[in-house]
């Protein structure tokens, strides 16, 4: 895939392009239905096929005060769409300039005049412009002027098949999910586990001290984390490798009273190194337990050491 992050070098292929247009945060099962689309109809009728998307959530431009947290960043959110198989995928600079662009504006400086559309696949409730005043008849409207075909895609369910808002596939209802603990069902939606990415810190150390040595990753606080609780889950460090973790998020209430902050502590099971400073990828796979406040530091470390075994069990191969 070839990502462009400036328009002054668009590659306006003479063969013609089909296009979806999105925040796509999380490139999740309803997003790759979308994109699925757009890859068949471009092969069928010897086109390209492309993603526009943003450098940050409309929202947070709009909307500051309640613009969603990520359910992923940029480069992950790239790296996603590039196992996809779209040739191109545009980066639109999302700014109060921006946000102020009429639909119709769009439409010819980044459809027609960048990408040379000639079909726009989005999903049937897709919005778009100053005011979300774009949407699928209008882009049809313009469509008819300006030459490219509109196609817009049902809803759809995890399994793929047309759905209802309530059970569509849906980045805001994954958010609203991982907040509410449930883990399990929001990666489904996603089609992978939840991933999360930040620098290994040095926190108070007080992991090591209990026998359990943790990395403290600090996420950014524009990227959204799952519901405090104990997880089992996957520790990627910036060589590739991959290793089994019980993770722990919360406010560690057995030790602190009035934490203002959720802090995610990874315990790579079976593992001896130093990763301070270190990039650190983390996927929760499976919620084990919730936060709880133990009556005393034996009672927390017997229970670390069934999570770890649970943890164990849960990343098991079979």
């Amino acid at each position: 895939m070839e990502v462009l992050r400036d328009q002054s070098v668009c590659p306006h292929p003479a063969e013609g392009t089909v296009v979806t247009i999105g925040a796509y945060d999380g490139v999740h099962l309803g997003h790759r239905a979308v994109i699925g689309q757009v890859r068949r109809r471009a092969a069928a009728d010897g086109l390209r096929s492309a993603v526009v998307t943003f450098d940050r959530h409309p929202a947070s431009v709009v909307r500051p005060e309640s613009a969603p947290r990520l359910l992923t960043d940029l480069e992950q959110k790239l790296e996603l769409l590039g196992g996809t198989g779209v040739d191109y995928c545009l980066v639109v600079a999302f700014d109060e300039a921006r946000s102020l662009e009429s639909a119709e504006d769009f439409v010819r400086e980044v459809l027609v005049d960048c990408l040379n559309a000639r079909a726009v696949v989005v999903g049937e409730d897709f919005h778009f412009g100053h005011g979300r005043a774009g949407n699928v008849p209008l882009l049809r409207k313009l469509g008819g002027a300006l030459g490219f075909a509109v196609e817009g895609v049902a809803l759809v369910d995890q399994d793929g098949r047309a759905t209802g808002a309530a059970a569509q596939v849906s980045s805001t209802r994954i958010r609203s999910l991982l907040a509410d603990g449930a883990l399990e069902t929001a990666n489904a939606l996603l089609g992978r586990p939840h991933e999360v990415r930040g620098v290994v810190d040095r926190g108070d150390a007080r992991g090591g001290e209990l026998g359990f040595p943790t990395a403290n990753v600090s996420v950014p606080g524009d990227v959204l984390l799952p519901a405090d609780g104990i997880y089992a889950g996957w520790y990627e460090r910036p060589d590739g490798s991959v290793h089994p973790a019980a993770i722990s998020l919360g406010r560690r209430p057995t030790f602190y009273v009035d934490a203002q902050a959720s802090l995610l502590e990874a315990h790579l099971l079976d593992f001896r190194g130093d990763l301070y400073g270190e990039h650190a990828k983390v996927r929760f796979v499976a919620r084990l337990r919730g936060e709880v406040a133990f009556a005393s530091v034996d009672e927390l470390v017997e229970q670390m050491g069934r999570d770890c075994d649970e943890a164990r069990r849960v990343l098991a191969p079979g």
